[in-house]
């Protein structure tokens, strides 16, 4: 009888263990370089803009909006609606723009490396 050593046993294929050590540092330097990596994005914004340019969002890494500017010459009491699809236009433009930049990087540190049961993660 075998010691586990074939190729069903725990070392699969020639018996070999996993060198849990690596294993391990090599997480715990994935784990540094995403939390270098989330720093990053919760230092940076984009813009995105509707109408034209009209109106314009900008939004952070954390997807907080941090500014919103409104051109006067879309201003038009009696048409607040065309306003207001507008802002909410250019600020849906700019949380997708985050997060396709957020997704982006993490997807670039992580190697192509997918995490079982984490799908919307990054």
């Amino acid at each position: 009888m075998s010691n586990g050593g074939g190729p069903g046993g725990p070392g699969g294929p020639g018996g070999k263990m996993p060198d849990l050590g690596a294993l391990m540092r090599q997480a715990q330097q994935l784990q540094a370089n995403v939390q270098k990596a989330q720093e990053e994005l919760a230092t940076m914004t984009v813009d995105a803009s509707a109408g034209g340019g009209m109106v314009t969002a900008t939004v952070n890494g954390q997807f907080e909006l941090v500014k919103l500017t409104i051109e006067k010459a879309v201003v038009d009491p009696a048409d607040v609606g065309m306003l207001q699809d507008l802002v909410i236009a250019a600020i849906n433009q700019a949380v997708t723009k985050m997060r396709e930049t957020s997704k982006e990087k993490m997807a670039s540190l992580m190697g192509g490396l997918s995490i079982p049961g984490m799908p919307g993660m990054f």
